[in-house]
């Protein structure tokens, strides 16, 4: 009977995605350090801003009692630590369903199992973790056979009450007036202070810790390079102008309740002229003016999914990118498997292309002509390719367990042509896929090639086009030996051992801590590369710059005001879309 009670429930917990793989991976950790890690707080999945948001709330008769206390920390545990996965409406994401159809008929006591318990599929071991104590575990299993509270929605009256220019165009500097070096500047998250610190990559010194939104997931670069757009995971957006004396915040908007991605108009004649974001809740994304960040036009995701065509009801944005070569922007959505091309060209009447893909869309780069855009389809382990010449999915390829490639890595391979690259989540392989159909037709949107890295867990590869290094981090394995180092490939020879470098052991007085080692980014000259060394917020962390050709230690940046630093964007890599 337990077996059989088992088998039923991890069905319905079976989840994979980063969080929660993650929260399964450290089950093994200490119970004080567990909910301090950094993977923990990572959470690109697991954490959501909006357990404080007033929500509407249907009650079920059916389900077990709660006072109204309860039902608020429930709330609350869930979206700090379930709705990422199983989404906002339990609708299933990365995760299952939690529907009431489902969590009803399991019963409180076999919710109770897996809650403490987990599963081996990936579903954390709350109880026994020490994350969650035995009343925690009996609340949430009473709690997720409630009707899902609904967030509120926020459209462009909610966007206009956060929109604040700060210091308008006119009065903003009319050219470049500090001695810095912009091309080589790096935009550095802090991810649990709610700030970015703009570090000159030549001096290696901090120019500014600016205030952002709660995590920020990513910085982007208007295409001239002037302004850096930044947004957090409370769906904040904050736009800072590299012109200044001292570059800091000169507008802000929030585009909803939860968010990740942002980015701005490329295509010639429309160079700054306009900057879009995607948001999780609501399931939308808004055009924004470039130099300003008014709100001009938002649109819904919500619809049917790429495979079984029902009708999904919060469709996330994953990720963004801007077409360099006409005015589109290409919106990558999570639950339906869609890859919207936006035409931005006529704003009243906007032309959108959509793209079947394959669920659930991720992050994602271009290849190394910036035609074709390869995005991560994690929990269907394939990349599916656009062509966004002709508006058309060229290829779905088949890849290792949960693809997380960051932006990828173009190279050219010795055999096979050029070649972009993945790593992933839930297994040791780092995929090479042909991207030349022009003149490597037999190898184009193929595996060429799979190389073994340290094991599962890796969040980004990176490398350059002045490199012969292949750089893959993993830290989100379990084993500290390999969370706190990386592997680096020498291009020219694939078929040879990776290279294991210790980059946490180079900085070496940062006392006790995770110090995993996180997303390697090349300065602009391609011969640093730098890594963040990344522990609690109660831990020191640093930046590690590392010498491309030696591949050893060249610099410790450990400010104490480097608190939880992760995502580093160098600002001409960022630009130019070049890794």
């Amino acid at each position: 009977m337990k077996r059989k009670g088992y088998s039923r429930m991890a069905k319905l917990f079976v989840l994979a995605t980063l969080p929660w793989a993650v929260g399964s991976a450290l089950a093994n950790d200490t119970k004080q350090e567990h909910s301090n890690t950094p993977s923990a707080q990572y959470s690109a999945g697991g954490g959501s801003p909006l357990a404080k948001e007033d929500m509407h709330q249907n009650v079920n008769p059916k389900a077990p009692s709660m006072t109204e206390k309860e039902f608020t920390q429930g709330k609350q545990i869930y979206f700090e630590r379930c709705a990422g996965c199983h989404g906002v409406l339990r609708k299933g994401a990365t995760g299952k369903p939690l529907t009431t159809d489902k969590t009803l008929a399991a019963g409180t006591d076999y919710l109770k199992v897996f809650i403490k318990y987990g599963s081996p599929a990936g579903m954390p071991n709350w109880g026994t973790s020490g994350e969650l104590t035995d009343d925690e575990v009996d609340l949430m299993a009473r709690y997720i056979q409630q009707e899902p509270p609904t967030p509120p929605e926020f459209g462009l009256e909610d966007m206009k009450k956060t929109w604040k220019v700060l210091i308008p165009e006119d009065r903003r500097p009319k050219k470049k007036m500090n001695s810095f070096n912009i091309e080589n500047l790096f935009s550095v998250t802090l991810r649990d202070t709610g700030e970015v610190a703009l570090i000159d990559g030549d001096t290696k010194q901090i120019i500014n810790i600016v205030k952002t939104g709660y995590a920020v997931h990513i910085s982007r670069l208007s295409a001239s390079g002037r302004y850096l757009f930044v947004i957090g995971r409370d769906a904040k957006i904050n736009m800072i102008d590299l012109w200044m004396e001292k570059p800091d915040n000169v507008a802000e908007i929030r585009v909803g309740l939860e968010a990740r991605s942002v980015d701005t108009s490329k295509a010639k004649g429309y160079e700054d002229k306009y900057a879009i974001a995607g948001a999780y809740w609501p399931p939308q994304y808004v055009i924004m003016k470039g130099d300003t960040l008014e709100p001009l036009k938002i649109q819904a995701t919500r619809g049917m999914t790429v495979d079984t065509q029902e009708f999904h009801p919060e469709p996330r944005v994953a990720s963004i990118v801007a077409n360099h070569h006409k005015p589109e922007f290409v919106v990558n959505v999570k639950e339906t498997g869609k890859i919207l091309m936006v035409d931005y060209s006529d704003l009243d009447n906007l032309k959108t292309t959509s793209i079947d893909a394959a669920r659930y869309l991720h992050d994602g780069g271009w290849d190394i002509t910036k035609r074709y855009f390869l995005v991560a389809a994690n929990q269907s382990n394939k990349i599916a390719v656009v062509d966004t010449v002709t508006g058309k999915r060229a290829a779905l390829v088949d890849v290792g367990k949960i693809p997380h490639p960051g932006r990828g890595a173009n190279f050219t391979h010795p055999k096979f042509g050029p070649v972009w690259a993945t790593s992933h989540l839930g297994a040791e392989d780092i995929s090479l896929i042909g991207t030349d159909p022009a003149k490597h037709k037999a190898n184009a949107w193929k595996v060429v090639q799979v190389l073994k890295g340290q094991g599962g867990g890796s969040l980004f590869i990176k490398t350059h086009p002045k490199s012969k290094n292949l750089w893959v981090d993993t830290p989100l394995n379990p084993d500290t030996k390999i969370s706190q180092s990386v592997a680096v490939y020498d291009i020219n020879d694939l078929n040879k051992p990776a290279q294991i470098i210790d980059i946490a052991g180079c900085a070496k007085d940062l006392g006790e801590g995770a110090k995993r080692v996180v997303q390697p980014e090349y300065n602009k000259a391609g011969d640093e590369v730098w890594f963040s060394v990344w522990s609690a917020k109660d831990k020191r962390s640093a930046i590690v710059v590392v010498d491309d050709k030696t591949r050893s230690c060249k610099k410790v940046i450990a400010d104490a005001k480097l608190i939880t630093p992760t995502g580093k964007f160098n600002v001409y890599n960022t630009q130019h879309d070049i890794y």
